[in-house]
């Protein structure tokens, strides 16, 4: 009897079921169905991994690789107002993305920076290397050097906008990375803006933040950077708050528009448990007779 009780509770565990006690209600959560590929989710106070699926993978990181590009700027203590202008070599001659910035578009370091990590603007981050001291390769260099002092052993850049396939990490490196990230205030504030307008000549030019999750009022991300590259799927990293941690979310490769941001509310949901059901209203008994009747 003793072995056949352990068995089953052993089932139960392996199930993620829930085990009702006397005591009350002791949950047993089953880890979210998640789809992206590669998934890192930490509880950035205490260190602790609660969810690890294929962190320690190298893979291409797309546009994500524009964070770096801003901490190795921050940490140049450039001239955040000096004015730079977008040129033909800001062109994306590698994937021929689209761009809103055309050439000639005047717009300050801040509001470049603002570009690249809001609206992952390739022309803002390409202007952004080419603008730094020593150029594109002296930028690609400063964020190589600065993931080694960060021991991000999986992690490697080719270009500052995130358009080469060179550009690779882990879920593990990219925690770490977004964790140093932090703190950097401006790289958080200008992650997380939801929309900005930019005055290009007579034209006004409206862009909007990738990460759809920060216009939401159930979210409180502190940093966000989304990615997208054929090779690379759409990724997604974040520091948010949830059942009152500090929580850092990794999502790399995921197939499909919305599966970053499916995988990235089942974790929520995951670490904030289920709602507590409300208890029905009674519904009050009224007497009909001589009430006009209302069609809906």
């Amino acid at each position: 009897m003793a072995l056949r009780f352990g068995m089953a509770f052993l089932g139960l565990l392996l199930a993620g079921s829930f085990l009702n006690l006397p005591a009350g209600l002791v949950s047993i959560p089953r880890l979210p169905q998640l789809r992206s590929a590669a998934v890192l989710v930490k509880d950035q106070r205490t260190g602790e991994f609660l969810i690890s699926k294929q962190a320690n993978v190298s893979m291409p990181i797309a546009s994500i690789t524009k964070l770096m590009t801003a901490v190795v700027i921050l940490d140049a203590r450039l001239d955040m107002d000096e004015f730079i202008t977008i040129e033909e070599a800001d062109k994306d001659t590698l994937r021929n993305s689209h761009s809103h910035l055309l050439v000639g578009t005047r717009l300050t370091r801040r509001e470049a920076l603002l570009l690249a990590l809001m609206a992952s603007e390739n022309r803002a981050a390409r202007a952004l290397g080419r603008t730094f001291p020593g150029g594109v390769e002296a930028i690609v260099e400063a964020m190589n050097e600065k993931a080694r002092t960060l021991a991000l052993a999986e992690t490697r850049f080719e270009d500052p906008a995130g358009l080469s396939d060179g550009n690779v990490s882990s879920a593990q490196d990219l925690g770490r990375l977004v964790d140093m990230a932090c703190r950097y205030p401006l790289i958080g504030t200008l992650s997380t803006q939801t929309e900005t307008t930019i005055q290009s000549g007579r034209r006004r030019l409206h862009f909007v933040n990738t990460n759809a999750l920060v216009r939401s009022p159930r979210w409180q991300i502190g940093l966000s950077k989304t990615g997208y590259l054929e090779d690379a799927g759409r990724c997604l990293v974040m520091q948010t708050h949830l059942a009152q941690r500090p929580i850092l979310i990794v999502l790399l490769n995921s197939t499909g528009k919305n599966t970053r941001l499916g995988d990235a509310n089942r974790i929520k949901q995951w670490i904030e448990g289920p709602k507590p059901l409300q208890k029905p209203r009674k519904q009050r008994t009224h007497s009909t007779r001589n009430r006009p009747i209302h069609h809906a």
